[in-house]
């Protein structure tokens, strides 16, 4: 907690007053494009996105902020990564005192700032890191208890699910960023009634809400990441959505777990959200029930429990053509927490590296998918209609069980405290096309 997160600070950047997501106590990191230029690093700021080249180019850095702008500045984000925390958060404070209204050089910068600020809606968004590995975990424990409920298992959760954090390696190939019409995935899938697969376009295309997670520096080949360090491995967070063809995946899981029915296309909201811009909403890891086994020495660290949990409210949204021709915006399906997870984010590094895997900067994390006990806040049409046993009623009239082809799926996050400014992470959204 410094002086980057004073709720009383204000910007002479008009936009960022009482926005919604990207106020100065933000200042998340990405990629864009301005009109007719080449990618390059950002942070967002209001309406407008401070271009971290130009204020180079300017001399607005110097010491570990500049040296932090010069990673930040090109078009992928994993050199700033690699870095680590100390640089990263000597540019935050640089540029929360460059943007501050009440900033000693506030007179010198704005007079910069046709070249500095170009309009976010403007721009184009990418995806921020070039991503070597995306791993997606089952970290989500309603989730994966209603999965088992759906199938008849009981109990629910498999004997390993509170022992280890579970997850598979996804392709990092097709993660794409928000704005990305994802396509209908064709593969093998079994009709109800049929005896033998046939081959054809997914008819139970589903979401996933989902957060992700960036990786900063990274651990050397056969050294473990000891749980209590692994939190300084994670540079900020985003949104996630592992669209799920679950015909498919039901059909192909034995006996190695998820391939095509994920490997279709992962959208990710496109800004790094720090973890300085997130401290003030970190809490204490949620209390495992009393006959909840203890996990093992090397996933336990008291300081992690205290603080490795994050209140950070995350909402699914559709949009049918329907609702885009008469105007009426989107429609919640689900509103879940990030605090839901049973894992913290410490934990899955720790037991991503403990056989000594090797991370790196720029590696992309799946939480899993959060839902909520309730079913208000079930984070995927799966469980929302029961595998399709119980559609949903839109406003509109219309019926959904899984997504059709025009509809858009739209995650929004928001991180809200008393006494602190709100953050947001930008919307995660992708269309359905044929």
């Amino acid at each position: 907690m410094d002086e980057t997160l004073d709720p009383a600070r204000r910007s002479w950047v008009a936009t960022a007053n009482d926005h919604p997501e990207f106020p100065i106590q933000n200042l998340p990191f990405g990629v864009f494009s301005p009109p007719g230029g080449a990618p390059r690093g950002g942070v967002a700021i209001g309406g407008r996105i401070l271009d971290l080249g130009a204020a180079l180019d300017a001399g607005l850095f110097s010491g570990e902020a500049e040296r932090a702008a010069a990673a930040a500045a090109g078009p992928v984000l994993n050199p700033l990564m690699a870095l680590g925390a100390g640089p990263r958060a000597a540019l935050r404070r640089r540029l929360s005192g460059l943007l501050a209204a009440d900033g000693a050089e506030r007179a010198r910068v704005e007079r910069l700032a046709p070249r500095l600020l170009p309009a976010r809606a403007e721009c184009t968004l990418h995806v921020p890191a070039a991503i070597g590995d995306y791993t997606d975990f089952f970290a989500g424990i309603h989730h994966a208890s209603n999965s088992g409920k759906r199938i008849g298992r009981e109990p629910p959760l498999m004997p390993n699910y509170k022992h280890v954090p579970v997850a598979y390696h996804s392709r990092a190939s097709s993660v794409v960023v928000s704005g990305t019409p994802v396509r209908r995935p064709a593969g093998q899938r079994v009709r109800a009634g049929a005896g033998a697969p046939s081959f054809g376009p997914c008819e139970r295309l589903d979401f996933e809400l989902e957060l992700g997670a960036w990786i900063g520096p990274g651990n050397a080949l056969g050294e473990p990441v000891p749980v209590g360090r692994a939190a300084g491995h994670v540079v900020g967070l985003c949104l996630l959505n592992d669209w799920s063809a679950r015909d498919i995946q039901r059909w192909e899981m034995p006996p190695l777990g998820p391939f095509n029915a994920k490997n279709f296309a992962t959208t990710i909201s496109p800004w790094v959200v720090t973890v300085e811009a997130l401290a003030p909403f970190r809490q204490a890891q949620r209390p495992r029930p009393a006959d909840d086994p203890r996990p093992l020495p090397y996933l336990w660290d008291d300081g992690d429990q205290r603080e490795g949990a994050f209140d950070v409210a995350i909402e699914a949204l559709i949009e049918t053509a329907a609702m885009r021709e008469r105007g009426t915006g989107p429609h919640r399906l689900a509103l879940s927490n990030v605090n839901h997870l049973y894992w913290t984010l410490a934990q899955m590094v720790a037991h991503h590296t403990c056989g000594g895997c090797n991370l790196r900067p720029g590696d992309l994390f799946g939480s899993g998918t959060i839902s909520a006990p309730e079913r208000s806040g079930f984070g995927s049409f799966a469980e929302l209609s029961d595998e399709g046993r119980t559609p949903l009623a839109l406003p509109t009239g219309e019926q959904r069980s899984f997504l059709e082809d025009g509809d858009e799926l739209v995650l929004r996050a928001a991180a809200r405290r008393p006494g602190c400014v709100s953050i947001g992470f930008g919307e995660c959204r992708g269309r359905i096309v044929p």
